[in-house]
């Protein structure tokens, strides 16, 4: 666990002082300095307006930001040859992987810190309410990150920063999209589609566990501005998220460790 940490503290310096990642960041703030200005086009429910759309503009560019460190992790290591002096030192290749991981929850924690505390100064100065649900929505857009972040990670186990955020991507949406490809699977129930669909279904995560707001759970229509989720729906998808991530990256160590550095 110390080599872990270490590798993962390493790893959080390194991101940190990465400019594109402040680039990244000041989108997301600005984005959510903006519902501000769109909320007040809404001549009714403004602070709902301002809510949906901050929310909105912080999952999405924590999911980037995730996916842009996230598939450079392996290939900047190899461009600079740096992998080469830790491989051969006490260090197990499983340990670069988890503490590569590390760094980069630590990266995207402090970032979402960030923009939930923006996004509060703001409701606040709308005096829109500021209390159980908004955190709740945010504990959950952070367990969608990390989940995403396990997925760069393994794509970046084995293959170029470009492909490995093309996949990433693509997993992302397919994510977001679980329910209606049951959908569409149930609809069409016939042909080769239908068992395509549902494999789908069942391997990629169901990141519409993590962005509820606007769906329905069990049956109910929830909302961050109405009739919410309660902490243990909260507890239950950081139990799917843990379990998905712990299945990602034992399967991005046993191909790191199958790579070939020679």
């Amino acid at each position: 666990m110390r080599k872990i940490w270490a590798i993962g503290f390493n790893t959080f310096r390194e991101a940190i002082r990465n400019k594109v990642l402040y680039s990244l960041l000041f989108f997301a703030l600005v984005v959510i300095f903006a519902s501000w200005a769109f909320g007040s086009l809404s001549v009714r429910d403004h602070a709902r307006l301002t809510t949906d759309l901050g929310l909105a503009g912080m999952s999405i560019f924590a999911v980037i930001i995730a996916i842009f460190v996230g598939v450079n992790l392996v290939y900047k290591e190899l461009e600079r040859k740096t992998v080469y002096t830790l491989i051969p030192k006490p260090i197990q290749r499983y340990q670069f992987v988890l503490g590569k991981y590390v760094g980069l929850v630590l990266t995207l924690t402090v970032q979402i810190a960030v923009m939930s505390a923006t996004l509060v100064v703001v409701l606040l100065l709308r005096e829109a309410p500021v209390g159980r649900a908004l955190a709740m929505m945010v504990g959950l857009i952070l367990l969608e990150v990390l989940v995403v972040t396990a997925i760069a990670v393994l794509f970046s186990s084995f293959s170029t920063p470009f492909l490995s955020g093309l996949f990433t991507f693509g997993v992302f949406l397919l994510g977001r999209s679980v329910p209606d490809i049951r959908a569409v699977a149930d609809k069409i129930d016939q042909g080769v589609a239908t068992p395509v669909l549902r494999g789908i279904a069942r391997i990629v995560p169901n990141l519409r566990y993590f962005y509820v707001s606007g769906s329905h759970v069990d049956g109910e229509y929830v909302t961050i501005n109405g009739v919410f989720v309660d902490w243990g729906y909260v507890g239950t998808a950081g139990l799917y998220a843990a379990l998905y991530v712990a299945l990602v990256l034992l399967f991005a160590m046993w191909l790191f460790s199958r790579r070939d550095f020679i």
